[in-house]
């Protein structure tokens, strides 16, 4: 009889080979319960598995990133950002020696606690319930709670401190109030996020007319090109060669994921060109208008009919007002729309 062969240790293994700065599957701190582990896949990979497999993540795909309903077919949703900024993530964790698997695991997770709605869906919760809503706070929530019918899915320190950290507010890039993850991994997927948004948040923002090409920047496009594929190339690139140089200066100092200083600048002024023409004027229309008043119903109605909720959701214990927060922001755009139109009639 053939002993079976263990892979997971096997790829353990191959993690040693990694940088020294990576985190390693095998001296993971752990999960919130304590499980047998797999046979083929490292902690990692079976947390990237259970994201990939997990109700909130199939519903990104029906979930707006910045404008709300658009008429085309090729504006990007959460789940297409979600998929840029784990491709860009894990060319970076490569290139570094990092561990990609953990890398991928924190992107796939890291917005599963986006409202409906975008950003304003956010900024709506957050004046509606008392304790505040932010996303990154809610993914984590999705994962150590809400997800498989309040048993979470019960995933590793590493990953879950990642989806905690990734979020950056309105805070420069790299500037005061960064913050960052505990681990390398963790600070590549915020750093990517950053890298996908700013740059297909601009295509969207043309194809909606918002913006043309020739409103970029000049310094923005004199440093990071003017195509798309030209700019997320030239940030990746800066990111990883930064990081490196700064990780081989032969000192025992952890090295920290950055950029050079004039692709840092170049990428701040793009920040600050889409909040003041994209985000911020978006943030006003006959279409937000109508998300919050929608957003406004469903939070009312179902404080008044707690029986409306779904049972999983009921069961749980918290306040109703957090049960009717973790519904709404678990919703879909259209679902949102469909369930305000049956509360009117």
């Amino acid at each position: 009889m053939v002993s079976r062969i263990n892979i997971r240790e096997q790829t353990e293994k191959k993690e040693e080979a990694l940088s020294r700065y990576a985190a390693k599957s095998r001296f993971s701190r752990g999960r919130l319960r304590k499980e047998e582990p797999c046979p083929i896949r490292t902690d990692f990979q079976r947390d990237r598995d259970r994201i990939i497999h997990c109700k909130a993540f199939r519903r990104l795909k029906h979930k707006t990133q910045v404008f709300i309903a658009p008429s085309g077919d090729h504006y990007v949703t959460r789940l297409t950002h979600t998929l840029e900024v784990s491709q860009i993530a894990r060319t970076i964790a490569r290139a570094l020696d990092l561990n990609e698997d953990l890398t991928e695991a924190i992107a796939l997770g890291h917005d599963l606690g986006h409202t409906p709605f975008g950003h304003i869906g956010e900024e709506v919760l957050n004046e509606l319930y008392h304790a505040g809503f932010r996303h990154n706070e809610q993914s984590l929530r999705v994962v150590d709670v809400l997800e498989k019918e309040g048993q979470g899915l019960n995933l590793t320190w590493e990953v879950r401190d990642g989806i905690l950290n990734h979020s950056k507010g309105q805070a420069e890039i790299l500037g005061e109030g960064w913050g960052d993850a505990n681990t390398l991994e963790g600070q590549i997927c915020k750093i990517a996020d950053i890298v996908a948004y700013l740059n297909h948040d601009v295509e969207d923002a043309i194809r909606a007319s918002v913006i043309s090409h020739s409103d970029l920047p000049s310094p923005v496009t004199a440093t990071l090109g003017h195509k798309h594929s030209q700019r997320v190339n030239t940030l990746v690139c800066d990111i990883i060669s930064y990081s490196r140089s700064v990780g081989d200066n032969g000192n025992s100092t952890k090295p920290i994921i950055g950029m050079s200083p004039a692709v840092l600048r170049a990428a701040n002024i793009l920040r600050q060109f889409l909040f003041a023409r994209v985000y911020n004027p978006s943030l006003g229309g006959e279409e937000v208008a109508k998300a919050r008043e929608i957003l406004h119903l469903l939070y009312s109605h179902f404080l008044e009919h707690e029986d409306g909720l779904p049972r999983e959701l009921v069961c749980l214990p918290g306040s109703r007002e957090q049960k009717v927060i973790d519904y709404i922001a678990g919703m879909t755009d259209q679902y949102a729309l469909r369930l305000a139109e049956e509360i009117s009639q």
